[in-house]
């Protein structure tokens, strides 16, 4: 049904997790569809096609945790076979949640054709007897019951409205650091680690990815000119500084190897040193403050600002928003001091 003008234009594959398992997936295809129209409006011809994902929560406690972490590797492979066998132009992909998002990026820094990632979003808190609650409250309080300091029947409560509907795991677990740290790094656009998921500002930003990524071909930015020594470090800052997962490691140095990037632990713990500890999110800080509490009061280009106050971002470094990363977060500061500090205010110096 292509139209010849439709063959001439640039291809784009649009990589979409969509799946009916993970709650952070069911509503992926909406978004791939926002990005397919910003494709379309900026001059491309958006082909979709799937990827694989696990849920890390679903599969913990049992033997399926054994297949989280290789599920990572199959999905830079399976990008890197659909993108190079039909030579598309460029890429979108559309993810979340934990091996998923470091797939991606993996398999972006490895065909380094010009290429956005977009998330799904966070998930909301949801709300038990008056105080926020996502996945880990419900964990916790298994353990409560089992230790006999809660009733089973607050535990079933609660289970019915801790996740209250799509995106990933509302707290700062590794699927909703690492969305952070691709804005941070430079391959997603302002927003992807912390708009909602059923924000229809997330909707927006998808449409923005897609035209984002037609205007990288126009210039030939590639991710290999995006993912490099500062850009990661910049990456780790923000990681320390919102006290993302400790996986955010494990996927950092994939990705520096699959961009041909040196990224050791000696560089990784300059920067945890030199870095302030600016915000405490859910499972951190006695679950009091979520994801949507971190986009109130900013997001990351605050988080961003903050840093750059004190020197510890580079905003020289290219992104797929703009020529350098400066122009997301320059005069960007705090929301609100009581969820993301001020750099001179910090929870911990380090």
């Amino acid at each position: 049904g292509f139209t010849d003008h439709e063959i001439e234009q640039p291809w784009v594959g649009v990589a979409c997790a969509f799946n009916e398992v993970i709650p952070g997936h069911t509503h992926l295809q909406q978004v791939a569809d926002a990005v397919k129209a910003g494709v379309r409006m900026a001059g491309g011809t958006p082909m979709q096609f799937g990827i694989i994902g696990i849920c890390d929560g679903i599969a913990m406690g049992h033997a399926g945790m054994r297949y989280s972490l290789p599920s990572r590797e199959n999905i830079a492979d399976s990008v890197e076979l659909m993108a190079r066998a039909h030579a598309f132009d460029a890429l979108v992909l559309v993810t979340n949640c934990d091996k998923i998002d470091p797939g991606v990026l993996m398999a972006a820094a490895r065909l380094n054709i010009p290429a956005v990632v977009v998330s799904g979003g966070p998930m909301l808190a949801g709300r038990h007897r008056g105080r926020d609650v996502d996945f880990i409250t419900v964990m916790e309080a298994q353990g409560a019951v089992e230790a006999g300091r809660m009733e089973p029947e607050e535990l079933a409560e609660l289970e019915d409205c801790a996740c209250p509907g799509c995106g990933s795991c509302a707290g700062l677990f590794t699927a909703n650091s690492m969305n952070c740290l691709t804005e941070a790094i430079g391959m997603g656009l302002p927003g992807n680690g912390t708009i909602p998921a059923v924000h229809a500002q997330r909707i927006r930003l998808a449409k923005r990815a897609g035209m984002a990524v037609m205007e990288m071909l126009r210039k030939g930015r590639r991710p290999r000119d995006i993912i490099t020594p500062a850009s990661l470090r910049n990456a780790l800052a923000v990681d320390m500084a919102i006290g993302g997962s400790t996986n955010t490691v494990l996927h950092l140095l994939a990705i520096a190897h699959e961009a041909g990037v040196g990224l050791d632990l000696r560089t990784i713990q300059e920067v945890c040193d030199a870095t302030p500890n600016l915000a405490r999110i859910s499972p951190a800080g006695e679950g009091r403050h979520h994801m949507q509490d971190l986009h109130e009061a900013g997001g990351i280009p605050a988080v961003m600002g903050e840093l750059s106050r004190k020197g510890l971002v580079d905003p020289e470094v290219p992104c797929v928003a703009a020529d350098r990363i400066g122009e997301v977060f320059e005069g960007r500061t705090t929301l609100n001091p009581e969820v993301l500090r001020p750099v001179d205010d910090p929870y911990m110096p380090t």
